[in-house]
C-alpha cells in the first residue's frame, strides 16, 4: 500500500493491459468501457458519451460546495512499437508512446483510494478524455457541455516526463507548454527539363531558400527574451532527378508561449513565404491553421499543487529547476475555461515521448496516484 494510495499492483496490471490494447483518437471504446466499469464498481456516478468516447466519473460527499476536476487522457499514437516488452501492443502501427495508459491508470488508482479512504465534502469529477494527441478531445468535451454539467472550481492534469527523476514533480506558473500551429506552404513555379533550368521557374530552389529564411523569423523578428520554434517537418516536390517540378509542398509547425509571439508568427511566416517565392519568380500559397493554445497555469492553483507535493514527498520530491516545455497539450483548453494547473511527473531515464521505444515507468504510478489522492482531500476539505 502506497502512502494515502491504493494497492498499486492491480493498477500496474491495468496499465499494462491498456498498453497491450492501445486505441487511437476517438476510438478509445475498450479503454472507456474499462474505466467506466471500474469507476461504477467503486461508487462513482459515470456519465459517458462526451466527445464520443470520453467520460466523467463523479463522487459526491457531504454538503460542501467546492467542486474539483482531475483529467487523464486515454488515446494512443499511430506508431509501431519496438520495445519488445511482454505487454507490447497487439495492434500493429498503434502504441501508447506518450504514457496515456499510465495517466489513465494513475487516475484510476487515485479514484479507488479516494472512494475507500478519503473523507471529503464536495464534488469530485474525474475526467477521462479522448483524442489529446490530435488536439480535438478537450475542445469537444467542453463543447459537449462538460463544465455546464460538471462545474469545476479548479481543474488539474498531469503528464509524465522522461529525463526527470522518476516520481519527482515539476511545476511551472504561467506559460508551461507552448501553443502549436501549423502552416502548409505550396511553392508554385513552372516545371521543365532539368537540363534547361533557365526555361523554368524552379520551386525547389525557392523552397530551399525559404527554409533558411524562415529561421530568421525567430532570430530577427521575435524578441530575444521570448521563445518561438519554427520547424519545417516535411518537404515534397518532384519525382525524378532530371525533372524540375511545378510545385513543392512544405509542412511546418510553429510554437510559442504568448499571444503576441503567436500573432507575430502568423503574420510573418506567410509574408516571408510569399516574398521569398516572388524573389524567384514563383508564388506561394499558405494555409495557416491554429492548433492548441499555450498551457498557461494559474498561479494560485499551481502553488496549491506544489504545496501538496512538498507535503507529500518533501523537497526531494520536487524538481526545482523544471522549466516550461515547447511541446504542446490540449489541456490548454481546460485552463482557458477554468482555473487550474498542469503538473509534470518524472518518468526517469526512459526513451523520449513519441518514440517507438518509449514505455511508461510503472514505478511512478504509486507516487502520482497518491498525489491526486492527497490533492483531492486538501481541495475538498
Amino acid at each position: 500500500m502506497s502512502e494515502e494510495g491504493a494497492e498499486i499492483d492491480p493498477f500496474i496490471a491495468i496499465r499494462r493491459d491498456l498498453h497491450r490494447h492501445p486505441e487511437l483518437a476517438f476510438k478509445e471504446r475498450r479503454t472507456s468501457e474499462l474505466v467506466a466499469d471500474h469507476l461504477a464498481s467503486w461508487g462513482y456516478e459515470v456519465a459517458r458519451g462526451f466527445a464520443g468516447t470520453g467520460l466523467v466519473g463523479t463522487l459526491r460527499r457531504g454538503s460542501g460546495e467546492k467542486r474539483l476536476g482531475i483529467r487523464a487522457d486515454m488515446d494512443a499514437l499511430p506508431i509501431n512499437e519496438t520495445t519488445g516488452l511482454s505487454y507490447t501492443s497487439m495492434h500493429e502501427g498503434v502504441m501508447h508512446a506518450c504514457g496515456h495508459d499510465g495517466h489513465t491508470a494513475i487516475l484510476l488508482a487515485a479514484a479507488k483510494a479516494v472512494a475507500d479512504d478519503v473523507d471529503f465534502s464536495g464534488e469530485l469529477h474525474l475526467i477521462f478524455q479522448p483524442a489529446e494527441e490530435i488536439g480535438a478531445g478537450a475542445r469537444r468535451m467542453i463543447a459537449d457541455g462538460l463544465f455546464e454539467r460538471f462545474p469545476c472550481d479548479a481543474v488539474f492534469g498531469l503528464h509524465n516526463w522522461p529525463g526527470l527523476g522518476a516520481g519527482q514533480f515539476g511545476f511551472v506558473e504561467g506559460p508551461a507548454m507552448a501553443a502549436v500551429d501549423q502552416a502548409h506552404i505550396t511553392v508554385i513555379g513552372q516545371g521543365g527539363h532539368g537540363a534547361a533550368p533557365h526555361e523554368t521557374i524552379d520551386p525547389v530552389v525557392a523552397a530551399a531558400s525559404l527554409i533558411t529564411a524562415l529561421q530568421s523569423v525567430v532570430s530577427r523578428a521575435v524578441d530575444p527574451l521570448e521563445a518561438a520554434v519554427v520547424t519545417v517537418g516535411s518537404i515534397h516536390g518532384g519525382t525524378a532527378s532530371n525533372v524540375i517540378p511545378d510545385s513543392v509542398e512544405m509542412k511546418l509547425t510553429l510554437r510559442s508561449f504568448t499571444a503576441a509571439v503567436r500573432n507575430l508568427l502568423e503574420a510573418r511566416v506567410p509574408a516571408l513565404a510569399q516574398a521569398q517565392a516572388e524573389s524567384f519568380g514563383a508564388r506561394a500559397h499558405v494555409d495557416y491553421r491554429r492548433g492548441f493554445p499555450p498551457v498557461i497555469n494559474h498561479p494560485a492553483e499551481t502553488q496549491f499543487a506544489r504545496r501538496i507535493a512538498l507535503t507529500q514527498f518533501g523537497p526531494e520530491g520536487i524538481a526545482e529547476s523544471f522549466r516550461p516545455r515547447t511541446a504542446s497539450e490540449d489541456f490548454a483548453f481546460f485552463l482557458e475555461a477554468r482555473p487550474g494547473a498542469f503538473v509534470f511527473v518524472g518518468n526517469g531515464d526512459s526513451a523520449a515521448l513519441h518514440s517507438p521505444r518509449y514505455d511508461f515507468n510503472d514505478a511512478i504510478l504509486a507516487p502520482a496516484s497518491a498525489f491526486w489522492t492527497r490533492l483531492t482531500g486538501a481541495f475538498l476539505q
